[in-house]
């Protein structure tokens, strides 16, 4: 078995992704602060639903990040290939762009896992 920069790359790919999903799960926090009412910020008319949705979204992006991250983790470890595999699929979830090279590279590299 030939080891290759395969897992590296793809567990870098997920890294990235995971942190900037994590960043944009912080915004979204923010975001839900700020139309709730609760940093006192004076906006206009909010829809009584939006607050909820804000909440939902964040806390969906905050999994998948998170998700991602481990993913890449394991990835730079070549250990749990499934989750590996499963922290793509989230990177992919996350930002397309460098979602799909992390699950190409994953893929192609389970031989080298433990």
């Amino acid at each position: 078995m030939e080891k290759t920069n395969k897992p590296i790359n793809a567990g870098i790919l997920s890294i990235i992704t995971g942190a900037l999903e994590l960043i944009w799960a912080a915004c979204a926090y923010i975001g839900f602060g700020v139309v709730s009412g609760a940093l006192n910020i004076p906006t206009g008319y909010i829809p009584p639903f939006v607050p909820g949705l804000v909440l939902g979204t964040a806390t969906v992006a905050t999994v998948i990040g998170i998700l991602a991250l481990v993913g890449g983790i394991y990835a730079l470890q070549r250990k749990s290939w499934g989750l590996a595999l499963a922290g793509s699929i989230a990177a992919i979830l996350a930002f397309f762009p460098l979602g799909i090279p992390a699950l190409v590279f994953t893929a192609q590299s389970k031989d080298e896992f433990e």
